[in-house]
């Protein structure tokens, strides 16, 4: 099949929203962004605790948290502090009251090492002062009632960082009518096509995805002003059917506006969301809305975090905002977010193994995307550091084109066992793409 890669694109250009709620003693929530947004956030400022907790050898911060108490509704939570360079050396586990039932959950780990999970250093979303430290988000699924101790490790020389909250995330409930349309500003040149202000991306046939690459690459050679053919590439697998952010219930208000790109699509990094697998096919769009809230309005970040995200049963979502077939700036690989894309799998496959269905849907959507930029899944690509914990910042690195998160950075994200199925996806992916 021959298709139209790399799309000439001009770069164009969080904040936070904690509803009110009737907190204990000395605890504070932050002011709602916009009052018409769906889902909420709750702010429980940490405290030590323990009848001796200042009288133990690490300190008065060795250990905080909260008591057994009654909170409003919540599906989602996470810790974050207040300096986005500040490592929690140390353990997070939560206990939570299911909504209904009343039941107690037992003691829940929350993975604590996400900094690799962010912005590149330097960039202005890095840099604009709003990001925070944070722990990766727990699905617990609806619940009015929490606990969370966090304790620091006893050999290490480090105190808990400052300004612990626990953040409690109400997805709330998908709703078309808190989208409010772009400014004229904000449709400008990088404007997403109008097929996203659909639900659904329906899944396209070979030939249905070449003349839509062929139309798109005519489109940005226009608007660039550029003139001759867009380089061609023969290998462009099927457009897979993808749930856009309309269709998950994002709310657009809540992202800050405008669109981020960089200039291709090298290597497609896997991730997993570390956020438990407790959850439904059904309710993966709240966990989405979860973690999208939980990236901006806790984390401090201007989006969604990756580009596409993928559920057990492998349905596609869209992530970040820009269009789904453009180079999209995430924040997902630390160090090596340009010319790169970022997929999740929802759930945690550090134990797991992930579903058949959910590493065929990152072959298909690799199979696409990559395509579009003559990328072939089983190569490599080398990128340039932007400066991570494993690679020094101007260290060019070469990676397998499908990756998984702890190739550019000491994580064990996207877990061992979905990162033992990635050879199975670039060969899968190959294969979509008509590599023999």
């Amino acid at each position: 099949m021959r298709g139209f890669l790399a799309f000439s694109i001009g770069i164009a250009c969080t904040a936070a929203l904690v509803l009110p709620l009737s907190l204990p003693a000395g605890a504070a929530a932050v002011a709602p962004r916009a009052p018409d947004v769906p889902g909420s956030t709750q702010s429980l400022p940490l405290a030590a605790i323990g009848a001796k907790a200042s009288e133990r050898s690490l300190g008065p911060a060795a250990e905080q948290g909260l008591t057994e108490r009654e909170v409003r509704p919540f599906s989602l939570l996470g810790v974050v502090w207040d300096d986005v360079n500040a490592e929690l050396h140390g353990t997070v586990q939560v206990r939570t009251r299911a909504v209904g039932s009343g039941a107690w959950s037992g003691w829940q780990g929350v993975e604590t090492h996400n900094a690799e999970h962010r912005a590149d250093p330097g960039t202005r979303e890095s840099e604009w002062g709003r990001a925070r430290g944070a722990t990766a988000p727990l699905w617990v699924g609806a619940s009015d009632g929490v606990e969370v101790r966090i304790r620091a490790e006893a050999a290490d020389p480090w105190p808990l960082p400052e300004g612990l909250s626990l953040e409690l995330v109400d997805p709330g409930e998908e709703s078309a009518a808190d989208e409010a349309p772009p400014t004229d500003d904000e449709r400008a040149d990088d404007e997403p096509t109008s097929a996203e202000d659909e639900d659904v991306l329906p899944a396209l046939s070979v030939a249905e995805t070449e003349a839509q690459a062929v139309a798109q690459a005519e489109e940005d050679a226009t608007a660039a002003g550029t003139v001759g053919a867009a380089e061609l590439s023969p290998f462009i697998g099927p457009r897979p059917r993808i749930i856009t952010r309309k269709g998950w219930g994002a709310s657009e208000s809540l992202r800050e506006p405008g669109f981020v790109y960089t200039n291709s699509v090298k290597v497609a990094f896997v991730h997993h969301t570390a956020t438990g697998n407790s959850y439904t096919c059904e309710q993966a769009p709240s966990v989405l809305r979860s973690i999208y809230r939980y990236h901006v309005v806790s984390s401090g970040w201007r989006d969604f975090g990756y580009n596409f995200a993928v559920d057990k049963c492998g349905n596609i979502y869209e992530g970040r905002a820009g269009g789904v077939a453009k180079p999209v700036l995430g924040a997902h690989t630390l160090g090596f977010n340009t010319n790169s894309m970022g997929i999740a799998v929802l759930g945690t496959y550090s134990l797991s193994t992930p579903p058949a269905v959910a590493v065929d849907a990152i072959a298909q959507l690799t199979a696409w995307k990559l395509g579009l930029y003559g990328i072939d899944p089983r190569g490599k690509s080398v990128l340039t550091s932007g400066g991570s914990g494993k690679y020094e910042q101007g260290k060019n690195v070469s990676f397998n084109v499908i990756s998984g998160h702890r190739d550019g950075f000491f994580t064990e994200c996207p877990g061992s066992h979905l990162y033992a199925r990635l050879g199975t996806a670039r060969t899968s992916s190959a294969t979509l793409q008509g590599r023999t």
